[in-house]
C-alpha cells in the first residue's frame, strides 16, 4: 500500500519569464504569507548569481534573504543554498533547476520550478513527477500566465509531463 506523504509537491513550469523573474514573485508572495523559505540551487556558481540579483531586481522592493556567507541564518526569512539544510525553520522548500530534495518531507511545501522549454530539465521534472507520485505524495502542476502569475491545471498535467502513465 501507498504511504501518504504530507509535503504538497507543487510543479512550476517556467515557461514566460526566468527564473530570474519568477523566483522574486514567488518569493514575495510567500514573505507575505509569513512563510520562511529554504531556496536551493544546483550550484554554488547559480546561488551566488541569484543571491546577488535578488538585492537589485526592483528598485522599489526589499527582499530580506541570505545564504551560508552572510551570517545570522537562523534569522533570514529566506536562505538560499546549495545543499539540504535548513537553519531558518522555512516550511516551504523552493528547488531551482533541478536541485535535489532528499528531505522534501522536512517542509510543508515544496516547490519545483523548471525551465519547460529546455528538454532536459523538462525530462527530469517528469521523472521526478513520476517518482513522487508512486512515492504518494500530493501533487500539483503549475503554469505561468502571460503576466507571470500562477495558475494551477489540471488540464496541462496530462500535456507536460505526458508519459505511460498518462498522470
Amino acid at each position: 500500500p501507498l504511504r501518504r506523504m504530507t509535503t504538497e509537491v507543487g510543479f512550476y513550469q517556467l515557461s514566460r519569464w526566468p527564473l530570474e523573474r519568477a523566483l522574486p514573485r514567488l518569493l514575495e508572495r510567500a514573505a507575505a504569507q509569513g512563510l520562511r523559505c529554504v531556496v536551493r540551487f544546483a550550484s554554488a556558481e547559480r546561488l551566488a548569481q541569484i543571491n546577488a540579483y535578488l538585492w537589485t531586481y526592483d528598485a522599489d522592493s526589499f527582499l530580506a534573504h541570505g545564504g551560508p556567507e552572510d551570517g545570522h541564518t537562523s534569522e533570514q526569512p529566506v536562505y538560499l543554498t546549495c545543499v539540504e539544510e535548513n537553519p531558518n525553520a522555512a516550511t516551504v522548500l523552493l528547488l531551482a533547476e533541478g536541485a535535489e530534495a532528499g528531505d522534501r518531507d522536512a517542509y510543508d511545501r515544496c516547490l519545483d520550478l523548471f525551465n519547460g522549454a529546455d528538454a532536459h530539465a523538462l525530462a527530469a521534472a517528469r521523472a521526478r513527477w513520476k517518482t513522487l507520485k508512486e512515492a504518494g505524495y500530493p501533487l500539483a502542476y503549475w503554469a505561468q500566465t502571460d503576466d507571470g502569475r500562477w495558475e494551477k491545471r489540471v488540464d496541462a498535467i496530462n500535456n507536460c509531463f505526458r508519459g505511460k502513465d498518462k498522470d
